[in-house]
């Protein structure tokens, strides 16, 4: 049985927001005082494909493979991701025929469909998968940003795939976020090695 090959393209931002108000404690006297600041948003976090021909960590029917992606900071802090939302587990992948991806391979489109989700996906779209370690991403312009991330065993094949997704790259389905936080932990080093379960 020839291995099919995984190839991903996911994008997504994420915003997170946190205003903090601070409060002033008078002790005596007539004084008054207020103070107020806010923290600065992490933003445009994007993920994206690295494209690869690597045999190892390949789908097959009935299997998981691998998915290698970058996660790219534009913010001027680290950022530390700590989830990912994905779509359900009826949004399938497109296959290509090059790890281009843009070929689509007949007979293998998302509406085909091709039998290929994001494992631990679930009827729900948004369910949110905690990673197995979380990953700091550094600052813009930074070392190790973009990060390059292979999500071992996250993608999935079921055993009804069609036989024209065989020797195919495929083009994940968008997630649908991802749970980030400013960065507090030390920046991961590219490349890294990552899954979430369900």
């Amino acid at each position: 049985m020839r291995r099919k090959l995984l190839e991903v393209v996911a994008g997504v931002g994420s915003l997170a927001v946190v205003a903090v108000v601070g409060a002033l404690l008078v002790r005596t006297g007539t004084y008054a005082a207020s103070a107020q600041a806010q923290s600065a948003t992490a933003f445009n976090l994007t993920i994206t494909a690295v494209a690869s021909s690597a045999t190892a960590g390949a789908l097959y029917p009935g299997g998981k493979g691998d998915v290698v992606v970058t996660i790219s900071n534009l913010s001027p802090y680290p950022v530390t991701v700590t989830a990912v939302g994905l779509p359900t587990n009826a949004t399938y992948a497109t296959g290509y025929t090059t790890n281009s991806l843009t070929t689509t391979k007949a007979g293998c489109l998302s509406t085909t469909p091709s039998d290929v989700i994001w494992n631990h996906s679930t009827f729900t779209s948004e369910s949110s998968h905690t990673l197995a370690k979380a990953l700091t991403v550094a600052a813009s312009g930074q070392a190790n940003n973009p990060l390059t991330v292979t999500f071992i065993d996250d993608a999935s094949m079921t055993a009804a795939s069609p036989a024209a997704c065989e020797d195919t790259y495929f083009s994940m389905p968008a997630m649908t976020g991802v749970v980030a936080r400013n960065g507090v932990a030390s920046i991961t080093t590219s490349p890294a090695i990552d899954s979430w379960s369900s």
